[in-house]
């Protein structure tokens, strides 16, 4: 039972802070979701197919908590716990620095400026990171093979969402500024000198 008490809290605090910056920037006149909108070719698949699984991930990882049948050792069970927490605070703490630049998906039409403050001085992609980190801990702590397979396929779009879609969109719109943020800070995590 603590574990599936854990896991609700955790979805609820990463769930919470997305759609709740997602209303909150409604109201300001901001659409934030912008997942497909006016994308063509293999930018428009990998968004597409990106959101399905980011629809089809929550679902079986509730349907796993319900069922919570424990395939996994408390001590991998118990790291999970960890790594979801950390998946939470780095997802919430993008959000947060991001301000009224966060978008989920690219925006070709709202200018928005180049965050490289907080935490993304460590991780250019931190809400990626953040999804990452949550996957990856509820899997641990409900692990089964279908959730293993709609994870991993996730983050493999995260990915190609990222160096496909969002890296070139951003050399374009920043030019030598984003250029110089790439020499700096890594994809994921840490700082080059």
């Amino acid at each position: 039972m603590f574990f599936q008490i854990i896991a609700i809290v955790i979805l609820v605090a990463f769930y919470g802070c997305y759609f709740g910056k997602m209303i909150s920037q409604k109201k300001k006149g901001i659409r934030t979701d912008q997942i497909g909108k006016g994308k063509k070719g293999l930018a428009k698949f990998i968004e597409i197919t990106m959101k399905a699984a980011t629809f089809a991930v929550p679902i079986a990882e509730v349907i796993s908590i319900f069922l919570n049948s424990p395939a996994l050792p408390t001590a991998a069970r118990c790291a999970g716990v960890v790594i979801a927490i950390m998946g939470d605070v780095v997802f919430i703490c993008s959000v947060y620095t991001m301000r009224d630049s966060w978008r989920a998906g690219v925006s070709e039409t709202d200018k928005t400026e180049l965050v490289t403050e907080g935490i993304y001085q460590i991780s250019r992609n931190p809400a990626f990171l953040g999804f990452d980190l949550v996957y990856i801990g509820i899997l641990l702590m409900f692990f089964n093979w279908v959730l293993f397979a709609l994870s991993a396929f996730a983050m493999l779009m995260f990915h190609l969402q990222i160096v496909n879609v969002e890296e070139d969109f951003l050399k374009a719109a920043f030019g030598k500024e984003y250029l110089d943020y790439i020499r700096k800070v890594n994809r994921y995590i840490g700082r080059r000198n």
